[in-house]
């Protein structure tokens, strides 16, 4: 116990830092487990750090219904960024409602529509964001840090629980009585679009439920990649 507090105070830490010397900075919340640690964090601590979701078009009925709960709750507006709907309809139109499932490039052209794009003009004008990613959710973010340079987008990136388990998350949330998607009690730890995510199976990597039919090398949906590949240009030390 007396670890998991410490992994709490950096993180609150952390948070304050970002508050204080990254405005105006935002967190890019999924509305899942490890986000709502985020946002209860920040609303708790009322720092000034804008929280955000990207609302695709195609998110679970489930995941919607956090927007609630966060207003009832925290009594606090997530602001919401949606995509171009005319390149929604271009896409669609070209290639099929569900043509993601086709290829990883139809995928990833999905993706980029839906959430890259509309991630460009959550962050304009911030000078950071950060994320909900931990090191143990896939092998794809084993090397994360707290803090990177994110060049790609002119600013700081911050991954406060980058450390933390996922017991971590749950003990969290349990002990402070934290808002959460219901999912996760049918065997979702990880959630995304609802066409794009399945429950998974006891045993199963965390996120083994996201494109379930891609390649565990290939599971990103853009947000942290550029150039194809993920963005880990460089780790900045706390």
């Amino acid at each position: 116990m007396a670890d998991f507090n410490a992994l709490v105070a950096a993180t609150q830490a952390t948070l304050s830092r970002i508050g204080s010397d990254f405005s105006p900075a935002v967190f890019a919340s999924s509305l899942a487990a490890e986000d709502m640690v985020l946002t209860d964090m920040i609303l708790r601590a009322k720092l000034p750090i804008t929280i955000f979701s990207l609302e695709t078009g195609r998110l679970h009925r489930e995941t919607l219904g956090m927007l609630d709960r966060i207003r009832e709750t925290y009594d606090y507006e997530v602001k919401l960024f949606k995509p171009e709907q005319s390149a929604v309809d271009a896409y669609v139109q070209q290639h099929g409602l569900n043509a993601f499932y086709d290829s990883v490039e139809m995928r990833k052209e999905c993706c980029r529509i839906r959430k890259v794009e509309p991630l460009k003009r959550a962050l304009a004008g911030n000078k950071a964001w950060i994320t909900g990613q931990r090191r143990a959710q896939s092998t794809t973010r084993a090397e994360l840090a707290v803090q990177e340079d994110d060049a790609a987008h002119g600013m700081a990136k911050f991954n406060p629980l980058a450390d933390w388990s996922e017991e971590d998350v749950w003990n969290y949330i349990r002990s402070n009585n934290v808002p959460y998607n219901p999912l996760h009690d049918k065997g979702y730890p990880s959630i995304g679009c609802e066409p794009c995510t399945r429950a998974i199976q006891p045993g199963e990597d965390v996120r083994a439920g996201r494109w379930w039919w891609e390649n565990p090398e290939s599971k990103e949906c853009g947000l942290h990649v550029v150039d194809g590949k993920l963005v880990r240009i460089k780790s900045v030390a706390n």
